[in-house]
């Protein structure tokens, strides 16, 4: 077995085979790749089996409310932007309970990167449909499959904006550790929205299910400048084909460069000035 600088002795709650292995392997080894140290990196995570990853990678790590990772990882990028923010949520936590700090996150361009992992289902929590279930999928608490329409959050990320849109799958590990390699050194909002099987909950998306649909986008001379071509590969019907890669490539500029004072440092750069502060608050 190999290891990493990354690994921790914490008991592992996964289940066996669940996808967010393999997702966490290649982030492991996206980190490594970049010659990153523990203290480079601050790992943001909300609630469910994605949200656990912070517990499993030896790094800074935050660990917060149901759908509020990006909002406690956009402080942490204001207040020191030489991290390298990651967030690693669900499809429930990020596109459901966390779907306007999704948006909101994408219009501010913050230079972070948002690692969705997406299994279709709330794993957490015993199956019930999320916001990415088929329409077609009944799980024990909904046996006759969810009443809405399932989101497309690679169109919703490219008409809201994004500068960096990919879509990986956790049985394609060399590819994955490259796209989020590629995504961490983007400035500004980079997502990538990670197909997974849910070995439990989910069982007609399986890794077979996955293997047998997923292309890669370098092997289709696709255009990530092109907008319009990024739109359409993102409405391809993912029963049918699923397109894996960098969709959408676009710089802007980043959150923390619309403000002067943060321009040449970061906040924690700055003196503590406890005394100003004393002096406001006692005028209010």
């Amino acid at each position: 077995m190999t290891t990493s600088i990354f690994d921790t002795d914490r008991e592992n709650q996964w289940c066996p085979g669940c996808g967010n292995f393999a997702i966490l392997a290649a982030m492991k080894q996206a980190f490594e790749d970049q010659n990153l140290k523990p203290r480079d990196i601050l790992l943001v995570g909300g609630i469910g089996q994605a949200g656990k990853t912070p517990h499993y990678l030896a790094c800074n790590m935050l660990h917060g409310l149901h759908g509020r990772a990006l909002p406690m990882a956009t402080g942490a990028k204001l207040a020191n932007h030489h991290l390298n923010v990651v967030v690693s949520s669900g499809d429930g936590d990020c596109y459901g309970e966390g779907g306007n700090h999704f948006l909101a996150a994408i219009r501010r361009n913050l230079d972070i990167t948002l690692l969705v992992h997406n299994n279709q289902v709330y794993g957490l929590t015993k199956g019930q449909s999320s916001p990415t279930t088929d329409l077609a999928m009944g799980t024990k608490l909904t046996p006759g499959g969810p009443t809405s329409t399932p989101l497309n959050p690679l169109a919703l990320a490219l008409t809201a904006g994004a500068g960096f849109v990919a879509r990986g799958f956790s049985g394609a590990g060399e590819q994955l550790a490259g796209l989020i390699q590629e995504a961490m050194n983007f400035r500004g909002f980079a997502m990538i929205d990670i197909f997974q099987p849910c070995v439990s909950f989910n069982k007609i998306n399986t890794h077979l299910w996955y293997k047998e649909r997923v292309k890669d986008l370098g092997d289709t001379g696709h255009d990530p400048t092109d907008l319009p071509q990024a739109l359409a590969v993102a409405m391809t019907e993912p029963g049918t084909q699923i397109p894996t890669g960098v969709l959408y490539r676009k710089p802007g500029v980043p959150f923390q460069d619309r403000f002067t004072v943060l321009k040449d440092k970061a906040l924690t750069d700055y003196p503590f000035a406890g005394d100003q502060i004393n002096d406001i608050l006692s005028g209010i």
